[in-house]
């Protein structure tokens, strides 16, 4: 089953300041049948005015992963940990016990970001910040994990605490790639730019495919475009 979602039956508002597109129910959005995709809970895609952001608020217990479409992200929190994320790479925070934390547009023009929560495996552990590049040419033509707790996952992959994994790749104009799903396990592809096929069914830019029952996903580029894959593990 591949269940395709549009960008414009997503949830979200428009706050001026804050552009924001909701795949799971979310702050005022709330769809039922939307609540997450197993441990996938929340998939934002924002766009961030210049000299905004947002101000200190904690988390605890989620698994969060950013990736930065264009622009960079100003990262701060009560570890003192602090770091600017550019286009094209990943940060995660295991809020764990409990984190605070901001989050600022510091930059000249507008910042779009996916903003990832996935349940974590273990709770109240010790929370923690990390971020990582990866150039856009180490991911042409080839999946690659960004974040990961899975067994397999390589040492250059930022790691969360949890059986799953977010992958991003390039792809050209009929480019493909293939990736393996096992053992009933879930996933959820968002193109971030360009449109894509997925085993044959078309998955336009931002919108997103909740994929369930597949062993093999075949992803073509209809046009150049780049991708982020959740691998998640089967529903309990």
């Amino acid at each position: 089953m591949i269940d395709v979602r549009p960008l414009e039956t997503l949830g979200g508002e428009n706050h001026g300041w804050l552009d924001a597109r909701h795949h799971f129910s979310f702050s005022n959005y709330y769809d039922p049948t939307r609540m997450g995709w197993g441990v996938l809970r929340v998939w934002n895609d924002d766009r961030i005015k210049p000299r905004t952001g947002f101000p200190p608020h904690g988390h605890r217990d989620m698994e969060i992963i950013t990736f930065v479409r264009e622009g960079a992200i100003t990262h701060r929190d009560h570890l003192n940990n602090q770091g600017r994320t550019r286009a094209g790479d990943v940060q995660i925070m295991s809020a764990g016990k409990g984190i605070q934390h901001e989050e600022w547009n510091l930059e000249d023009t507008d910042t779009t970001l996916f903003q990832i929560w996935i349940e974590t495996r273990l709770k109240g552990i010790r929370p923690r910040w990390e971020q990582a590049e990866f150039p856009k040419e180490n991911r042409k033509g080839q999946l690659v994990q960004l974040a990961s707790g899975k067994p397999d996952a390589p040492a250059e992959a930022l790691y969360i605490e949890q059986d799953a994994a977010i992958l991003g790749a390039t792809l050209d104009a009929g480019q493909e790639v293939v990736h393996e799903l096992a053992g009933g396990r879930l996933a959820y592809l968002v193109p971030s730019k360009g449109s894509v096929t997925v085993n044959g069914v078309l998955v336009p830019e931002r919108a997103g495919a909740a994929i369930r029952g597949e062993t093999r996903l075949v992803i073509r580029a209809g046009e150049d475009a780049e991708i982020l894959l959740a691998d998640l593990p089967p529903e309990v």
